[in-house]
């Protein structure tokens, strides 16, 4: 399957532009669309679920038009929003069963069969009549991709879902999306690049409306692979630094500012050579536009 984004554009009544002819082609498996709080990726991902109109553009999955068949969309969709609702007082097998029905699988057996697959792929089964308001942040995120899986449905949108989640949870979470990553198209939005490095074959980075990059995440870290070096400096030097070099990031070591920069040779002799990751290219598009190591 395919999705493709053409010229989408988005202003909201009070004036922010969140979406500028953005345009994706995104097909089976997992996408990540990295972007800061803010850049347009809950818009884009609100305007594909069909849950608010573009100002202007076209969405085809295949050959559906997203934006003129509002229901069929929704029939194949799954979408996991950063913020969403479940009644604390039903347990995640009553609730399961209703958003079942509610999609229309009717037939009783069908269902069951349904919803405790379901509960096993989001290891929540051991759990199942437990009532959602004890569940931890883990578990309700696990238990809304089992929402999202009812229906069987070819796009899936799972908005910053790892945002609060410990270590071991967020490392369960990830291993479920690559499951179902396979045979379906996932679009995981996320300002968490790591989540992003370790699961997904395509991406894009967006800020402020537009798409910066759009590639293979490990094409990127190689595009800029031997123009990273670090320095360990004093604080009050640090804006000094920011004036005069590309600065990607800053970090604190051992109570010392270390600043990475972006270049083509070694600033000079101070500065140690030091292995890319994406998320240095992350924060040479973000900070400094589309400057230098493009991702294909």
């Amino acid at each position: 399957m395919r999705l493709i984004i053409s010229n989408l554009s988005k202003t909201y009544s009070n004036g922010v532009r969140a979406l500028k002819n953005l345009s994706l082609d995104i097909s089976t498996g997992l996408f990540g669309l990295l972007g800061p709080n803010g850049a347009g990726k809950s818009s884009l991902m609100r305007t594909i679920a069909t849950l608010q109109e573009a100002d202007e553009g076209a969405i085809f999955l295949d050959d559906l038009d997203v934006l003129k068949n509002k229901e069929s969309v929704r029939r194949i969709l799954g979408y996991l929003p950063q913020e969403f609702g479940v009644y604390p007082k039903m347990s995640a097998l009553d609730l399961l069963d209703h958003v079942a029905v509610m999609k229309g699988v009717v037939n009783r057996g069908e269902r069951k069969d349904l919803v405790e697959g379901l509960l096993r792929q989001t290891n929540l089964h051991d759990v199942r009549k437990k009532k959602l308001g004890g569940y931890s942040g883990g578990m309700k995120q696990r238990f809304g991709i089992a929402m999202a899986l009812v229906g069987d449905p070819k796009l899936i949108i799972v908005d910053e879902p790892t945002a609060g989640l410990d270590p071991t949870e967020r490392n369960r979470f990830l291993n479920l999306l690559a499951s179902i990553g396979e045979n379906v198209i996932v679009i995981l939005s996320t300002h968490i690049v790591d989540d992003v490095r370790e699961l997904c074959t395509r991406m894009a980075i967006i800020h402020q409306g537009e798409v910066l990059a759009e590639g293979n995440p490990q094409s990127a870290i190689d595009a800029i692979n031997g123009k990273v070096w670090k320095k360990v400096i004093p604080k009050e030097e640090l804006e000094g630094y920011q004036s005069s070099y590309k600065t990607l990031s800053t970090h604190l070591v051992a109570g010392k500012t270390e600043v990475r920069v972006f270049s083509d040779a070694r600033p000079d002799a101070s500065f140690q050579p030091v292995e890319a990751d994406l998320e240095d290219f992350y924060f040479l598009k973000i900070n400094h536009g589309g400057q230098n190591g493009t991702s294909h």
